[in-house]
């Protein structure tokens, strides 16, 4: 029987992720198997997680899933030692409306599946006041347990005798407090981490993180907080439908953003996936019945897919008899032009009229629900489709015909519709799941 813990924080930007890391490489380093998951929309950590623990990460979305696919999900913990969920932003933090079954808040998987919470907390600029926020939390919301705390980035010894003892005094049990330490600090850039694949170094980076975790936390506490657990059987798996028998995925530096499960129901419901690369001047299989762009970077490496001949080529003469779909960054890259950060103009594929400019950023953030106006590769027209949606990019034009109605989780109708011209289709949200 495995154990499950959720690892999460009051806000954003504390430190989650690396002590999630950590205590998954500390862990297997002791021989034990750790499975992870990443709680919310977030598709870049699962990939971090998979680097610590040698096993694949995905996502669970209490906004975007029901409990059937959640549980599904999670199943893949069974075989597990311990069950590590990271959560996102903060503890509460969801949207005001709630989606399938929840608002999409980390406390909403805690207490689905009835795991404790560690608390990652960071008392810079504040000491007995961090006792407090944990006690607030830990009291907010009947059904969801907080095990104990993990403090980061404490500033000396003093300052950490005063927030142990003002915990303590409220009766929160700390684990560990971890002084700063630079050498593992995590990269970021405009959409959150450097991903895994990209920093070659990242294995050293985890087992740095690791020692320095088990030098000042109590791993063997932290593992006796967790909760026992064994899945329960699920009704239903995920509600998802490849696009296509046999397709093909780009695949690099500038098309990574894709859901873990999406893969994985996909290969799971019979479908091929092929990858190329489109940064390597490589087109699309031609034996494929379906070409998908997912999102990424297309805008640090715009010159580069305009200089690709083949590439462009190669995906106009695919689009002439089969479907090709766009996911933000691939729904830029379908379009007819996109400009970068210093406002050089690139030429795009032109299968869709969109244009885009890095140079006037906007930041376009949140979970949303399409209805679509038009099929879409393994989407049927009328299908309602939840996704997230995280850009910095602005809309030049978008003269095709809309893809879809898109509403934001209150409901309110969106500017961002994606496009339909031909064979082509594109959206600015990253697909999860659809509504059954």
């Amino acid at each position: 029987m495995a154990a499950g813990l959720v690892i999460s924080a009051p806000a954003s930007g504390v430190g989650k992720t690396t002590v999630t890391l950590a205590l998954a490489r500390a862990w297997r380093n002791r021989g034990l198997n750790v499975q992870c998951f990443k709680s919310g929309p977030d598709y870049i950590d699962p990939a971090f997680h998979a680097a610590a623990t040698g096993r694949a990460s995905v996502n669970v979305d209490s906004w975007a899933m029901d409990r059937g696919a959640i549980s599904h999900l999670v199943s893949r913990g069974a075989n597990a030692d311990i069950v590590l969920a990271e959560g996102s932003m903060g503890l509460f933090d969801g949207v005001a409306a709630r989606g399938v079954s929840g608002t999409g808040a980390t406390a909403d998987i805690a207490e689905l599946l009835g795991w404790p919470v560690v608390l990652v907390i960071d008392p810079s600029g504040q000491a007995q006041t961090a006792a407090a926020i944990a006690a607030g939390l830990r009291d907010y919301r009947p059904g969801v347990r907080l095990a104990g705390v993990v403090l980061n980035r404490v500033a000396s010894p003093r300052h950490e005798d005063l927030v142990r003892r003002a915990l303590n005094g409220v009766g929160i049990a700390v684990f560990g407090a971890l002084p700063r330490h630079a050498e593992i600090n995590l990269p970021k850039r405009h959409l959150g981490l450097v991903q895994a694949e990209e920093q070659g170094e990242i294995g050293k980076l985890i087992d740095e993180a690791a020692r320095f975790v088990a030098e000042h936390v109590d791993l063997d506490a932290v593992l006796g907080s967790a909760a026992s657990w064994s899945p329960q059987p699920a009704a239903n798996g995920l509600n998802v439908t490849p696009p296509g028998q046999r397709i093909a995925l780009a695949r690099d530096e500038a098309f990574s953003f894709v859901y873990p499960h999406m893969l994985e129901a996909w290969r799971g419901a019979g479908a091929e996936i092929s990858t190329f690369s489109p940064l390597s001047d490589e087109a699309p299989d031609a034996s494929a019945d379906v070409c998908w762009l997912p999102g990424g970077y297309p805008e640090l490496h715009a010159g580069k897919i305009a200089a690709n001949a083949r590439f462009r080529s190669g995906l106009r003469a695919f689009a002439e008899t089969r479907p090709v779909h766009g996911e933000c960054g691939g729904y830029m890259v379908l379009g007819t032009a996109l400009t970068d950060a210093d406002g050089v103009r690139h030429e795009m594929t032109g299968l869709l009229g969109l244009e885009t400019s890095f140079a006037k950023r906007r930041m376009h953030l949140g979970y949303r629900l399409a209805e679509l106006a038009a099929p879409m590769p393994g989407h049927r027209s009328g299908a309602r489709l939840r996704g997230h949606e995280f850009h910095y990019s602005t809309i030049l034009a978008q003269p095709d015909m809309p893809l879809a109605v898109v509403h934001d989780a209150t409901g309110a109708v969106i500017a961002e519709t994606g496009s339909q011209r031909g064979h082509a289709t594109g959206t600015f949200f990253h697909l999860i799941a659809e509504d059954r």
